[in-house]
């Protein structure tokens, strides 16, 4: 399954939109503009940027870290974070349809040397201790050295449990490996669990949060964890041409957003809900949800006929031909937008 097929849409026009094709596609509102154009600015490069030092300070201390590290997006910081836990010829044990493995092209491996080992991703999200130490190689020359567990929450919307995680923890951990998390949705887990971040990254070694999706800032994602892991981390971005200079006017949309959009994206998560239960009373096909996300296979593989009729009515949605599409709700969709989406579905089904 593709989450990214038919991800480049024509829009008609000016017409309001309302794009359901990811939670990327946000855009600041006045408020973060104004703190964007208001930040205190430095040469991040030179550590002189203290919009950027206090984001990375905040989200440390957030998730109970040591230290932090701001990066251009969360594929760059899921590789840093890998490129410092890892030497060359060492091995990334990783759920086979987590972003690290299937989404990233495979950087770890073709820039960093790092033995990618996939496992099957259970239906709720987690992955199987038993599994993670079956994969843990012996001392054999012949093997990659097994060094570190990547896992993912949110896994397609889906929350994954404390106790989920705590299992897949405990046999890496026995098994002598670090543990990341590629916690690009970590606040709407956090949200959909009733915990803090900080629960999520506790177990944990290093955690990448994204900035750019539910909490809608234009870019960037901080990698958090111990303060020598964090250090190798930093020479990892400016090796992959991740330094930036008065990178405080994108710091500032994430402060902007840590405490004005993270608090509102349960809001996000009932608006989901409320869709997919639209979709199964117009019996319009397989739909399941969870946190912000509905994946929806159309009945009679109608995907794209019901592409064209919402987007006569500006909706976007995303999917191929036929499979499963993502529909994800985000801050970008307002009540009129949200509304849109409704009647155009109705229209199609009705």
């Amino acid at each position: 399954m593709n989450h990214y097929a038919g991800a480049t849409t024509s829009r008609r026009g000016n017409a309001p939109v309302c794009d359901l094709r990811s939670d990327t596609v946000t855009q600041p509102d006045d408020a973060m503009r104004e703190a964007m154009v208001a930040a205190e600015l430095g040469d991040d490069v030179f550590g002189d940027d203290p919009t950027v030092t206090r984001l990375e300070e905040t989200l440390a201390e957030r998730t109970g870290k040591e230290a932090g590290l701001f990066l251009t997006s969360g594929t760059q910081s899921n590789l840093c974070a890998m490129l410092a836990h890892c030497g060359r010829g060492e091995e990334v044990i990783v759920g086979r349809d987590y972003h690290v493995f299937a989404y990233e092209a495979h950087g770890a491996s073709v820039l960093g040397g790092l033995a990618l080992c996939p496992i099957a991703v259970a239906d709720d999200g987690g992955l199987d201790p038993a599994a993670i130490a079956a994969e843990v190689k012996p001392n054999d020359s012949h093997k990659p050295v097994s060094r570190l567990l990547s896992l993912e929450n949110t896994h397609n919307g889906k929350p994954v449990s404390l106790v989920r995680m705590g299992v897949a923890i405990s046999a890496a951990r026995k098994a002598g490996l670090s543990v990341h998390l590629d916690g690009a949705r970590a606040f709407n887990a956090a949200a959909a669990l009733g915990c803090e971040v900080a629960d999520l990254a506790a177990p944990v070694d290093s955690v990448s949060l994204c900035m750019s999706k539910g909490l809608g800032t234009p870019a960037g994602s901080v990698l958090v964890g111990p303060r020598d892991l964090i250090t190798k981390a930093r020479r990892w971005r400016k090796m992959l041409g991740g330094g930036m200079r008065q990178s405080g006017v994108l710091a500032a949309a994430a402060l902007h957003a840590l405490e004005h959009n993270a608090p509102r994206l349960v809001k996000d998560h009932d608006r989901a809900a409320d869709l997919a239960a639209l979709l199964r009373d117009l019996n319009a096909g397989d739909v399941t949800q969870a946190t912000n996300m509905i994946f929806f296979t159309p009945a009679n593989g109608e995907n794209d006929a019901l592409r064209a009729r919402l987007a006569e009515h500006d909706v976007l949605i995303l999917g191929g031909s036929s499979g499963p599409i993502r529909i994800v709700l985000h801050r970008g969709v307002d009540d009129l937008a949200y509304d849109r989406a409704i009647a155009a579905i109705r229209s199609f089904y009705g």
